[in-house]
C-alpha cells in the first residue's frame, strides 16, 4: 500500500539507507516543508519499507512545471522487489492530477539503472555530492509541453 506520510515518517529510513544512519535530525532538508511538496510511503505488512518526498522545484533548462524527487530510499531487506517502482508509479500518477510537466532527481549513480527502467534518462555528467558520492542528474517528462 503507498500512501501520503509525513516528513517525520521519512527520517528513519533517509537515516538508515541514505546517511549511513546519522541521527535523524541530520536527515530533515529544507525542502520538505514546500508548499504543494508531499512525501509517499510504501508499506507491506504494515512496516515503512519504501520513501520518497516530491516537491514542485523546476530543472534549469527544462522549463517551468517541474518537481523534484528528493530522499528516495527502500529498506535493504525490501530492495530489488519492486516496491521502489510501484512508489515512483504512484507519485507519477499524482503529479499527473497537479498537472506537473515533469520530474527530475539527483540519482545516486548506482541507482541509474532503477531509474533508467522506470524511464528517467541522464542529462548531466556525473558529479560528486559532499559527503554522499557520485550522482546524475536525471529526468522524466510526465505530460506535453
Amino acid at each position: 500500500m503507498i500512501r501520503r506520510i509525513s516528513k517525520e515518517d521519512t527520517l528513519p529510513l533517509r537515516s538508515q539507507v541514505l546517511r549511513a544512519n546519522r541521527p535523524l535530525e541530520d536527515c530533515v532538508f529544507a525542502t520538505d516543508d514546500i508548499e504543494g511538496g508531499f512525501h509517499l510511503g510504501c508499506f507491506e505488512n504494515g512496516q515503512l519499507i519504501s520513501i520518497g518526498t516530491f516537491i514542485p522545484e523546476n530543472y534549469k533548462e527544462k522549463g517551468e512545471g517541474g518537481y523534484r524527487l528528493r530522499a528516495m530510499a527502500t529498506d535493504p531487506a525490501f530492495a530489488g522487489q519492486g516496491f521502489g517502482a510501484k512508489l515512483i508509479n504512484f507519485a507519477l500518477n499524482e503529479l499527473r492530477l497537479v498537472h506537473a510537466s515533469y520530474i527530475w532527481c539527483n540519482a545516486r549513480t548506482v541507482a541509474v539503472g532503477f531509474y533508467n527502467r522506470l524511464g528517467f534518462e541522464v542529462i548531466s555528467e556525473e558529479f560528486e555530492v559532499p559527503g554522499i558520492g557520485p550522482h546524475y542528474d536525471m529526468f522524466s517528462q510526465i505530460a506535453d509541453k
